[in-house]
């Protein structure tokens, strides 16, 4: 049995090659995904390990900012000497490091990175630590000189010598480009410029006397953790935070697991779409293989093989498909973390490809994923090919069994099928934004796996319908190609499904992308009722000088400023809360609409007061009047009275979790240096719209990096960052389509062997070539076409219940994208008329006698 198994799958190891190709594209992903979050996790390990200080001292960490401020946790740059001092110091000096810079050349063009990567400006501390040496000209001496890294320098065309203009959050400098510093280790995709220790102090802490950080260097013989505890002792254990090379290492990588998490995230859900879909494409080839080779395994029977033989021949053959399809998975893995290793060196993270990691679980998860969709879609045809008697074997029946009952699918179909509807009423009806979100997760799963058990049942009557038109438009070859498609509906079915999936995940996140972009479209203008925003293009904080700029424009009437701080309430129900609250001026009504469930603005931001949403409030005991103690950054503490609950739509800018703000006097008091992170402005009487535009616009010049955004700005605005989570959507689905189209191609390849003896008839009774290639055609049209209507009609049922969810963080309008609709349905027929190309073109090429002889 082993023997004929062997012989068996070598003999089509070319109808196998489309199913392994579904194999190799899931393992690829899983493993692509591994070897590049290792790669750059041990790279960045080791970036961490060789730059960090023996000992680091820092301000205490205080809340999480999940929305920048502006503000820099500073310590005493005093503290240097009072580091160097403790027995077991070599070696201490204060740091300056301060991210969200904005630097530009002369022709006001910025120089730093266009990807979302931070400009950093350094204190210049050479020591044998220092990730980057100077290379060319010499060290910053004095307030107007800074040294630039090699790669923005080369990117940007800055050379030595050349001005730079500084915004910094204190105020904006020039500096004259002095030296050029290479980077030794791995440039995590930043600009950096140095400055000498005063300069970075002064221009861009806003304090001579202050720092981001005091680095010590240990002596020999004197471990990290001997020096930590003296430091500690030396400062106060309690007052600052402590950490060893070691410890300050893993704390960078652990705020950089984020970004890795992301890139993992998005590649094990393109790995999971191939293992989806892919199961669909082996499934049904393995039960076409088995169908056309029931007289072979028949033979076997009657010549002494039992059911379990027979069943673990194929298994056997799964398993050696798998492997392969594994191994060359893996490689293609390989593959592309170098291909995703080159795609970060293009946007500045340079990673070296030669140190690769392939740790032992990469090629583990390779073989227990590519062997395991195979086994497991594999068993369900092994079962039904055990299961044939030989006689029915040796009469030729065909093992797929076209005339056999479909009542089994029906029952189950409807049972899952109710229990999946269930979940999405449940969904739709509930009041709680947690429960319903389970519930749709539930409702989505159950409703996919219903949709494709009854698939076969839908087949006849769906297709029925959709090919009605064929026997008018093509006459004879119409009636055919219909009849083909409807012939076998397990077959069918089983091959729409794999469209079926990515065109269901597409249609479901328009849907859901669609309303929350038409739910803030209402929200904002319900809300926001200035003339124009200036924001930071990358929604970071800016200089307080941009605010100083816009309120002297020529045409400004009245200029409201908007900031964040992260905070953490202590509610009366017990509950500790951080989340982000915004403060703002006292004419906070002149530029937004905001509506009151109690009290009014002035009471929102009097001081010593906050407010804040009423469905928060209510859900943790909180009254008007009451007194909530919030803790700000830094540790400061603060009782606060609340003074109004709004009934707002969670309006864009008006606090996150909670809704919570209060004046920016209170703000000041207790979280000062913020920077302003908006400013809402309106036209002084008399200035048109158009004219306070262009003169802020001309006020900004020299501020690249902020923007003035009327309404329809800022709509767009929103659009765009909800068209990233659509593009990450449409690649999946593009995914889904590759694997779709392989499935449809398999289907109609090993269709046009099973009927070679029937087309052979059809030829030699005067069916053209070109006729041939055109039913083949139009089965596969109808048959993509079949499953895009399955797709639309669950992708909408998807959304729908979405945007429920959505409606319980109020954003409750709901939009269907019809135009996405309808491309779906002309990009399922384009992807039948090119699924069958090759099939057609096989089919319509062979020997008209050797087809009829065939058996």
């Amino acid at each position: 049995m082993l023997k004929a198994t062997l012989r068996t799958f070598l003999a089509h190891k070319g109808r196998l090659l489309l199913s392994a190709l579904a194999v190799l594209l899931s393992v690829a992903f899983v493993t692509g995904s591994l070897i590049f979050s290792d790669t750059v996790s041990r790279t960045f390990d080791r970036l961490f390990a060789s730059t960090a200080a023996d000992v680091t001292v820092s301000p205490k960490e205080g809340l999480d900012e999940a929305v920048p401020s502006g503000r820099t946790a500073t310590l005493p740059a005093a503290l240097a000497e009072r580091v160097r001092q403790v027995d077991g110091v070599a070696a201490a000096r204060a740091e300056v490091d301060v991210d969200g810079l904005t630097v530009v050349d002369e022709d006001n063009e910025p120089v730093g990175p266009t990807t979302g990567a931070p400009t950093l400006g350094t204190a210049w501390n050479p020591s044998g630590r220092s990730p980057v040496e100077l290379t060319s000209g010499h060290a910053p001496r004095g307030p107007d000189q800074a040294l630039l890294d090699s790669e923005t320098a080369g990117r940007a065309d800055v050379r030595i010598g050349d001005t730079l203009t500084v915004i910094a959050p204190p105020g904006s400098f020039q500096v004259r480009v002095v030296g050029i510093v290479t980077f030794t280790t791995t440039n995590p995709g930043s600009a950096r410029v140095f400055f000498d220790g005063p300069t970075a102090r002064t221009k861009l802490l806003g304090d001579p006397r202050a720092a981001t950080g005091i680095a010590a260097d240990a002596a020999e013989g004197v471990s990290d953790q001997q020096i930590k505890q003296r430091v500690a002792a030396a400062l106060g254990a309690h007052i600052y935070d402590y950490r060893t090379a070691d410890e300050q290492a893993e704390s960078d990588v652990e705020r950089l697991g984020g970004f890795l998490d992301v890139i993992k995230y998005v590649m094990v859900g393109f790995a999971g779409i191939a293992v989806l879909v892919g199961v669909f494409l082996i499934v049904n080839t393995f039960s076409m293989l088995i169908a056309q080779r029931t007289r072979e395994l028949g033979l076997l029977r009657a010549l002494g093989a039992d059911q379990r033989q027979v069943r673990r021949s194929v298994l056997t053959e799964a398993v050696l498909l798998g492997l392969v399809g594994s191994t060359l998975g893996l490689a293609t893995g390989i593959g592309l973390a170098a291909g995703l290793i080159e795609l970060m060196g293009l946007v500045g993270m340079n990673i070296d490809a030669d140190e690769m990691a392939i740790g032992w679980a990469t090629p583990v998860a390779a073989y227990v994923v590519g062997l395991g969709v195979t086994f497991v879609a594999a068993y369900l045809p092994a079962r039904r090919a055990a299961g044939v008697s030989p006689m029915a074997a040796l009469a030729d029946a065909e093992v797929a069994g076209v005339g056999r009952p479909l009542r089994t699918r029906a029952v189950a179909g409807a049972v899952v099928g109710a229990a999946g509807a269930a979940a999405l009423v449940g969904c739709a009806v509930s009041g709680q934004t947690s429960s319903a979100a389970s519930l749709l997760g539930l409702g989505v799963v159950l409703t996919l796996i219903a949709t494709v058990i009854a698939g076969p049942l839908l087949v006849r009557p769906v297709i029925r319908v959709l090919g009605a038109a064929f026997p008018a438009v093509f006459g004879p070859i119409g009636r055919m190609s219909q009849r083909n498609a409807l012939r076998n509906p397990r077959r069918t079915g089983a091959t729409a499904a794999a469209l079926m999936v990515g065109i269901a995940l597409v249609v479901g996140m328009s849907v859901a992308s669609a309303s929350m972009t038409r739910s803030f479209d209402q929200q904002i203008d319900k809300t926001l009722g200035a003339d124009f925003v200036i924001q930071n293009g990358n929604f970071l904080p800016f200089p307080r000088e941009v605010t100083d700029e816009v309120r002297d424009t020529e045409g400004v009437g009245l200029v409201v400023r908007g900031r964040f701080a992260p905070v953490a309430v202590r509610l009366p129900d017990g509950d500790r809360v951080e989340t982000t609250a915004a403060g703002y001026d006292a004419r906070l009504d002149e530029v937004a609409n905001i509506t009151y469930a109690r009290g009014n603005t002035a009471a929102a931001l009097a001081d010593g007061r906050l407010a804040m949403d009423r469905d928060f409030a209510r859900d943790h005991d909180v009254r008007v009047g009451g007194t909530i103690p919030v803790e700000f950054q830094g540790g400061r503490q603060a009782e606060l009275t609340v003074g109004a609950l709004t009934d707002q739509d969670s309006a864009e800018g008006f606090g996150t979790q909670g809704g919570l703000y209060f004046g920016l006097a209170t703000l000041e008091r207790y979280a000062p240096g913020g920077q302003d992170s908006a400013l809402y402005v309106n036209a002084a009487p008399g200035t048109g719209d158009d004219d306070l535009r262009a003169n802020l616009e001309e006020t900004l010049d020299p501020y690249p990096q902020v923007q003035v955004r009327d309404l329809a700005d800022y709509k767009e605005l929103v659009h765009d960052q909800i068209a990233v989570l659509l593009y990450l959507v449409y690649a999946l689905l593009g995914l889904a389509i590759i694997i779709a189209v392989l499935g449809v191609v398999n289907t109609l390849a090993l269709s046009v062997v099973e009927r070679t003896r029937e087309i052979g008839l059809l030829r030699a009774i005067g069916l053209a070539r070109r006729q041939l290639r055109r039913m083949i055609r139009l089965e596969s049209v109808v048959i993509a076409v079949f499953g895009a209507v399955l797709g639309l009609a669950l992708g909408l049922v998807w959304g729908v219940c979405t945007q429920q969810v959505l409606a319980l963080q109020d954003m409750g309008a709901l939009a269907i994208p019809w135009g996405t609709v309808v491309a779906v349905v002309i990009g399922s027929a384009v992807v039948g008329v090119v699924a069958a190309l090759l099939p057609a073109l096989r089919a319509s090429r062979m020997n008209v006698l050797a087809a009829i002889a065939h058996e």
